[in-house]
């Protein structure tokens, strides 16, 4: 194998662009597999921790702490604010702390920023005031934004290109089996108080005790090879790379293919390399996606059981059909597995858009609990294929140097928009009803239709650095 040992920075671009051609020949064998399985585990309690919102809420009406209603358009005591709370804290982590993972490494980042929320959940499991409450779900949104944005750089720097769309598609499934997990729990502790102690909290703690066992596990995990390189760490970047290489040789039974010519490497990257072309029609195009995506992603998700209970549902029937309306959350991303890397990438956004959009307004327009469910499911499915799709694509269109904090930037603004979000959806739900939720709903899809079917370009099957330039 090939040594460096002089990181001046040609030398570094030149060694990032020939650990970036290694890695995309290698045979998707089990240690590939096993690392993806990894940050995948990591990325179940994320969305644990992110979609529980909706199903302890009736708990936390019931405990006294929040209101259904919002008083007022921006109200502090309502579920609508604890929403809020959440999404304020996601938009700081991922629009001013996702430059965190290009700085000091997916590694790192990735491990303390799970550190970081789950000690936020476990102090918010235990408050008593609506203040109290959203001001450490504001916390936790924090990490948990960092971890989002490191992860899909992460998956997409240590995946191979042939299965890169694959990769995604198992984090996402594993991550959306998190969903059943929390409708579930929901149900059976959100009505009762297991030792005297609310339901709701206990639903809280289990995501930070499952936490800690996942951050043993992530010590596995080695740094990217691809980012070492980018930083002038060639050395420890070809032993990541050779150890990596040796596991994979092993489990191929053969010889390795032979690398391909490498791509140009962009040298370390600036805020200010996202305004340049062709990043900045990307950089735009992906800003406002993700500020249409969350309207129609989360108005539904965290809202589940109170949109069943708008419908005539029960509370505790809300939260049963609500879990077996979860049960479809990981079957999705799973359909990806077979067509992750056949079906180009912005396409399926743009079909399960319109999906989200026909099934919705039928939702809004139904009281009959076989429809309700069954819509609720096509929903989930239609809203959870657009979502692993989006998380590869995105994570597609920039190059390492920038990758993650271009990622944080452009997510950020979902995370922006779902604060505004949960406000507006509130007041169509009071004014309303669950058509005016779905008429919101529908309007922001069409604009997701409109802005990938306009500006995204294909990248399925492509390297990274070719789609980068």
């Amino acid at each position: 194998m090939t040594q460096y040992s002089i990181a001046t920075p040609e030398t570094a671009q030149s060694a990032a662009g020939m650990i970036a051609a290694r890695l995309d020949r290698l045979p998707a064998t089990r240690t590939i597999w096993s690392r993806v399985a990894l940050l995948s585990l990591g990325f179940f309690f994320e969305l644990y921790d992110l979609l529980y919102t909706g199903y302890i809420a009736p708990g936390l009406v019931k405990s006294g702490i929040l209101t259904t209603a919002t008083r007022g358009i921006f109200g502090t005591t309502g579920v609508a604010s604890f929403i809020a709370a959440l999404f304020s804290g996601l938009f700081i982590g991922t629009i001013a702390c996702g430059f965190l993972a290009d700085r000091f490494g997916r590694r790192a980042i990735f491990t303390w920023s799970l550190l970081w929320y789950s000690a936020a959940n476990a102090i918010m499991a235990f408050q008593d005031s609506a203040g109290g409450l959203n001001f450490w779900r504001f916390v936790a949104g924090v990490g948990i934004g960092v971890e989002l944005v490191t992860i899909g750089t992460y998956i997409s720097e240590l995946a191979p290109r042939h299965i890169r769309g694959r990769a995604f598609a198992c984090e996402q499934v594993v991550g959306f089996m998190s969903v059943p997990v929390a409708a579930f729990l929901a149900y059976w502790l959100v009505p009762r108080a297991p030792f005297g102690i609310d339901g709701w909290r206990w639903v809280v703690l289990s995501g930070v005790v499952a936490a800690g066992f996942v951050w043993w596990m992530r010590r596995q995990l080695p740094e990217s090879p691809r980012w070492l390189a980018q930083q002038g760490r060639l050395e420890e970047a070809e032993r990541v790379m050779v150890a990596l290489e040796a596991k994979v040789q092993a489990e191929f039974g053969q010889p390795l293919p032979a690398p391909a010519a490498p791509d140009p490497v962009p040298a370390r990257g600036r805020f200010r390399d996202m305004w340049v072309a062709p990043y900045r029609r990307r950089t735009i195009m992906l800003a406002v996606f993700n500020a249409l995506q969350t309207v129609g992603f989360y108005g539904f998700a965290n809202w589940v059981p109170t949109l069943l209970i708008q419908q005539g549902i029960t509370v505790t029937t809300g939260l049963l059909y609500s879990s077996l309306i979860a049960i479809a959350a990981p079957v999705g991303p799973a359909l990806g597995l077979l067509m992750g890397d056949r079906i180009e990438r912005k396409t399926a956004i743009i079909i399960m858009a319109g999906v989200i959009i026909v099934a919705g307004l039928c939702f809004s327009q139904t009281t009959h609990a076989a429809l309700l469910v069954g819509l609720g499911i096509c929903l989930t499915l239609a809203s959870n294929i657009m979502s692993y799709s989006f998380h590869a694509y995105q994570a597609e269109m920039f190059p390492t140097s920038i990758r993650a904090r271009a990622v944080g930037f452009v997510y950020s603004w979902s995370r922006f928009s779902a604060i505004f979000t949960a406000f507006l959806i509130a007041a169509a739900l009071k004014g309303f009803g669950t058509t005016g939720v779905f008429v919101l709903i529908s309007g922001a899809m069409a604009g997701v239709m409109l802005i990938i079917g306009l500006l995204g370009p294909r990248t399925n099957g492509l390297a990274l650095e070719n789609i980068s330039h």
